[in-house]
């Protein structure tokens, strides 16, 4: 496995936001997330390839089981683990696993396991695209179900903050593609580094309200273990599932591996959007991006290892068909 530096970064903001909460106090930290959160989906936007969407339009039983997936199947099955929190459905904790139970799919890491498995890469393209699009809708409808009685979480304004911040942003890039969409294909992996800092500083601004009000020394070691558990065993559930319902309907392998990949993926990029959008300042911030942080790294480490046996597996399926050839 290759050094990951934006883990890395990760858990150095953290770390920083720990040792030195008021670091970049200094700073208008928050009108440059927000600005930095502009960006991120206008870039979205230039990116975005019609005729790679194109392709992968027409595979419509594989669109259907991955959304459903990633905006049904996930959501629900954080449902399972309500008894094991005090408080239920108001428990921080459980939240904050629903809360990475109702985001969207995450678009490059997904895309980039699929073609190393020799998955449907058009079917990949197109679903982790359209993902971050239900999301606007789907995420704060599924929170509005919890957090309404809360009275800090008012739908219709949190659809309004996430047309403007991210909607928005991402039309201009759509409209400006001609223009800019060659430039920002080219240099996708500068414009992917500017993603990366813009989540960092949201990481370092969430976790030093967490640690300035106190929020993790009231909460139990036990239950912060208690939650990396949960996370695992959400990937390993999902994962299983999404390729027993592939059996079930008889998929192909190509498409097989691409809900494997695709269904069990959460963006880390949209969890960290969202939360800021949604939440603002809030101090449990931190608390709500911790799982969405852990399942990132397991589905980035479990998701690579599998991508490869995939690929080993054709690999000796391609070195046969030329032994036969020969």
């Amino acid at each position: 496995m290759k050094f990951n530096g934006f883990i890395a970064a990760l858990f150095a903001a953290i770390l920083l936001a720990w040792l030195f909460p008021a670091a970049l106090s200094a700073l208008p930290l928050g009108s440059i997330i927000d600005v930095g959160i502009g960006l991120i989906f206008f870039f979205y936007g230039l990116k975005l390839a019609p005729s790679e969407l194109r392709l992968g339009f027409l595979n419509y039983k594989s669109h259907i089981l991955i959304q459903l997936t990633t905006f049904v199947l996930f959501p629900i099955l954080t449902f399972l683990f309500i008894p094991l929190f005090e408080g239920g459905t108001s428990s921080p904790l459980w939240l904050a696993i629903f809360f990475l139970g109702v985001l969207p799919s995450t678009v490059s890491s997904s895309v980039v396991m699929v073609a190393i498995a020799r998955g449907n890469l058009p079917t990949a393209i197109f679903n982790a695209s359209i993902s971050g699009l239900i999301g606007i809708i789907a995420t704060p409808l599924w929170l509005s179900l919890f957090m309404t009685k809360t009275g800090d979480f008012a739908i219709s304004t949190i659809i309004t903050k996430l047309l403007f911040q991210i909607v928005l942003p991402l039309i201009f890039g759509l409209l400006l593609q001609g223009f800019l969409g060659n430039f920002a294909r080219t240099h996708g992996k500068k414009l992917g580094l500017f993603d990366k800092s813009v989540i960092v500083l949201i990481v370092f601004s969430s976790f030093s309200n967490s640690f300035s009000s106190g929020l993790f020394a009231s909460i139990n070691p036990l239950n912060l273990l208690k939650l990396s558990a949960i996370v695992m065993g959400l990937f390993f559930i999902v994962y299983a599932l999404t390729g027993y319902l592939c059996k079930l309907f008889n998929f192909s392998k190509e498409d097989t591996i691409t809900v494997k990949f695709a269904g069990t993926k959460k963006s880390l990029v949209h969890g960290s959007v969202m939360a800021k959008i949604i939440f603002g300042g809030s101090a449990s911030l931190g608390l709500l991006l911790l799982p969405i942080m852990l399942y990132h790294i397991l589905q980035l480490l479990l998701v690579a290892l599998y991508a490869e046996r995939y690929r080993k597996q054709w690999l000796q399926k391609e070195l046969l068909k030329q032994q036969g050839i020969n």
